[in-house]
């Protein structure tokens, strides 16, 4: 898989990291080189983004993890596999995946693989445990491991091996709902979210600063959507500050580094700092 490694720049930039330039992030590439046999950096047209190919999700988010620990900063694109021209087709990779999980969950998981375009090989059921091979494409498998053990309860077992590569077969439909973009910068608040609740899922918390375009939350719709989460409640002298200070809100999903990677679509780019992991779109509002 490759991924595109950015210098930052979001209005955040430069305010967590130790290590921001595009020399001090092509310097630690190079480095990696030295030693992880696997990675692959290839320089672009734009001096501030680099294409790093590795052995899979894993492999990068590692990557990704141990350099923001440094106290690097910089945005990723999401996960992309590579193509190969064989006889003048596009060709892309597949996998063979086993899975062993309790029979009861063997329905929810075939439901989920079917989408990604996954090919049942072989059904083994032995007692309440059931063992199922597929042949999937690289790209299905994107986002399913965290979807897997939430459709298990953390009670399955995944793995697979890369096993050829075949004809492209075609898009994979969207796995997700749109997002919930903040369009301005601010602290959180819970009378925004409280208010807004209706809207879908937030990934956010009252107190945290974002700011416009920035992703907060998944829309309960299949579109976009602009929000302002960071809406103060206008004061009358009928009504004191006091009165809302108890809000309840809905615990907000948490999303890690992992999560945020299989999440995003082309449009969006992780922004990962020292302290922060911040989901965005490609394209900022002009404000």
């Amino acid at each position: 898989m490759k991924m595109a490694f950015m210098v930052n720049d979001s209005p955040f930039a430069g305010q967590e990291g130790k290590f921001v330039t595009s020399r001090q992030i092509k310097s630690r590439l190079m480095h990696e080189l030295e030693t992880n046999v696997s990675l692959r950096v290839d320089e672009t047209d734009n001096t501030d983004t680099f294409i790093v190919s590795g052995r899979g999700e894993l492999h990068l988010g590692i990557l990704i993890e141990t350099m923001r620990r440094e106290g690097y900063e910089f945005q990723v694109s999401r996960p992309e596999v590579i193509l190969k021209s064989i006889n003048g087709r596009d060709c892309e990779p597949f996998e063979r995946l086993f899975i062993d999980v309790p029979e009861d969950f063997t329905g929810n998981v075939m439901q989920e693989l079917g989408p990604r375009k996954a090919e049942l090989l072989n059904m083994q059921v032995e007692g309440t445990q059931s063992v199922l091979e597929f042949v999937v494409p690289t790209r299905g498998l994107i986002g399913f491991r965290s979807e897997f053990l939430r459709l298990t309860k953390g009670n399955g077992i995944m793995n697979h091996a890369f096993l050829e590569y075949r004809e492209w077969c075609g898009e994979i439909a969207r796995q997700r709902n749109g997002v919930l973009i903040a369009w301005e910068t601010g602290p959180v608040t819970a009378y925004a979210l409280g208010q807004a609740e209706d809207r879908g899922v937030f990934f956010i918390t009252p107190g945290i600063k974002v700011y416009g375009g920035m992703i907060v939350g998944e829309n309960a719709r299949s579109q976009d959507l602009d929000i302002n989460v960071c809406k103060m409640k206008k004061l009358t002298n009928m009504r004191s500050s006091n009165s809302d200070i108890l809000v309840t809100l809905q615990a907000p999903m948490e999303m890690n580094l992992e999560k945020c990677l299989e999440y995003i679509e082309q449009d969006e780019l992780v922004e990962v700092t020292p302290q922060s992991v911040r989901m965005r779109k490609r394209q900022l509002p002009k404000r």
